[in-house]
């Protein structure tokens, strides 16, 4: 295994790291100076930058910088004892597949979960330096120290700890799907108990047309609806769900972080928008929106949903860096894969900052992709259509590209799924395979075989959403399926914020915070 140490990992980026570190560490080291410099030497530095409005903003920055050049170094040199530990798997979309393909160490999710934790620990005194050094006229102490936003970030470090720890154990012993459902509720318990501790709030506003309904019916309930326990099993579920999700849409090289990287960045685009950090002049480019004065996109943001996704872009910076250095092995040829330790942790990230961001609605809408994933693959999950151990998309040397993997099925098939096989092909979304029901005469004294749409199915194209795309745009590379998927990506991304900013005052009225 030795000789194939090489391969692990590509080469990081030696002009891009010697660029980026001075950037990372000045951006780092700025909000710090007023802390660690007296006045009279300050006063003595007149051409130092102003500090920021956001101090610990532009710090997260410079530790973003350092999540992806601490992952793209990592990787390389800790995949090798990995791999001698038995942590490595074929790539089976390469020549060779399952018998020779390429060897490729797995579960490298870990060393950047556990690069990203050690950053966001380092990072814990950023948010709160304003503590330390007082303007004149605050009272600063340990009475007013602000201890619920404290609270609220040590417990998603904890969440994130949890779910980097199981993840890990899932991937040493292949947990079984039935018992890896609770794994995310476990996970999620720390920060579930300081979102009750902090008054989490658990009542949703109906949209209006759902409360007309309701009232012809004869239930007022009124537009606000306290939903009490029932909210919290809402909130159990969220991270259930952001964590399979990523993990049931893989395969190929990158997909898992690709998917993961552009809802990373489409969180903490959302997160920019309500914070008072837009120039005036570009607002006012913009048809004078939002409020100039106040360099603010969304008039109505301020307060404490600023602090709120003030707080959540301080987890996504960093996490962004660390996936875009991940990216960097894994996308094709990758040399590195994620496994289910990613997933998990990446998941519970999310769910992290949007539970207690309070806009977890709004992160369920940059799952569209996976959500259409998901019910596409629920009659093979529920075993409703027989389904293969694996699903990914089959390979061709001879043209080196991918094409939908078939599920055969030895067995007749009951009606339900006949019924769900037969409107998933109307939908274009399978491709079914029929027994052949009759020989025709072709004119010139032989017969050749003839499939009718009335034959019995005996296979049909596994329901994933990378085999969608195959069936529906043909065979490609397995670079150009992954691209394609970030395009899919981005574009549910673009739709989620039509959404969201488009519609919700449309469906709900007036100002959807």
């Amino acid at each position: 295994m030795k000789e194939e140490s090489a391969t692990w990992g590509h080469a990081p980026p030696k002009l891009m790291t010697m660029a980026m570190l001075p950037i990372a560490v000045t951006l780092i080291a700025h909000p710090l100076l007023p802390l660690l410099l007296p006045d009279n030497i300050l006063n003595l530095l007149p051409d130092l930058p102003p500090q920021p409005t956001f101090p610990a903003l532009q710090a997260s920055i410079g530790f973003s910088f350092l999540s992806f050049l601490g992952i793209v170094w990592t990787v390389p040199s800790i995949a090798q004892p990995f791999a001698d530990k038995g942590l490595r798997g074929r790539d089976l979309c390469k020549p060779g597949g399952r018998e020779s393909g390429p060897w490729v160490p797995e579960c490298m999710g870990l060393p950047l979960a556990c690069w990203y934790i050690a950053l966001m620990m380092l990072f814990i005194p950023f948010p709160f330096s304003h503590m330390f050094t007082p303007r004149k006229g605050e009272e600063v102490g340990r009475e007013t120290f602000p201890q619920a936003e404290l609270s609220l970030y040590l417990s998603s470090l904890l969440s994130l700890f949890t779910a980097t720890l199981l993840g890990f154990l899932d991937d040493l012993f292949d947990i079984r799907w039935r018992h890896k459902l609770p794994i995310p509720l476990i996970a999620s318990v720390p920060m579930l108990l300081v979102y009750y501790s902090e008054g989490g709030l658990t009542s949703v506003v109906l949209p209006r047309i759902a409360d007309k309904w309701l009232s012809a019916a004869g239930l007022h309930v009124g537009r606000v609806v306290n939903l009490g326990p029932l909210y919290y099993l809402y909130l159990i579920l969220v991270p259930t769900f952001t964590t399979n999700a990523i993990n049931i849409l893989a395969g190929i090289n990158g997909v898992e972080a690709i998917q993961a990287l552009v809802i990373a960045a489409s969180i903490l685009l959302n997160d920019l928008l309500f914070l008072p950090i837009w120039p005036r002049s570009f607002l006012i480019a913009l048809g004078g929106v939002g409020n100039p004065h106040e360099g603010r996109l969304l008039h109505w943001a301020a307060g404490e949903v600023v602090k709120r996704h003030l707080m959540s872009s301080y987890f996504m910076m960093p996490l962004v860096g660390g996936i875009l250095g991940f990216l960097w092995h894994n996308w094709y040829p990758a040399r590195a894969f994620p496994g289910d330790t990613f997933c998990y942790f990446t998941g519970m990230a999310f769910s992290a900052v949007a539970i207690q961001g309070h806009f977890s609605k709004t992160l369920i809408l940059f799952f569209i992709p996976q959500i259409f994933n998901f019910i596409l693959s629920c009659p093979q999950i529920f075993h409703i259509v027989p389904c293969p151990r694996h699903r990914l998309p089959k390979y061709s040397e001879a043209t080196d590209t991918l094409s939908p993997s078939v599920a055969e099925f030895t067995k007749p098939l009951t009606w339900p799924a006949i019924i769900i096989l037969r409107i998933f092909e109307a939908l274009r979304l399978v491709r079914l395979t029929r027994e052949v029901e009759h020989a025709a005469y072709n004119g010139k004294g032989s017969t050749k075989q003839v499939s009718t749409r009335s034959g019995r199915i005996i296979s049909c194209t596994n329901m994933t959403i990378l085999n969608f795309l195959l069936v529906n745009f043909g065979p490609m590379r397995e670079s150009s399926l992954c691209t394609l998927l970030g395009a899919i990506q981005v574009g549910g991304s673009l739709v989620a914020f039509g959404v969201r900013y488009g519609m919700a005052s449309w469906v709900y009225g007036g100002d959807r915070r």
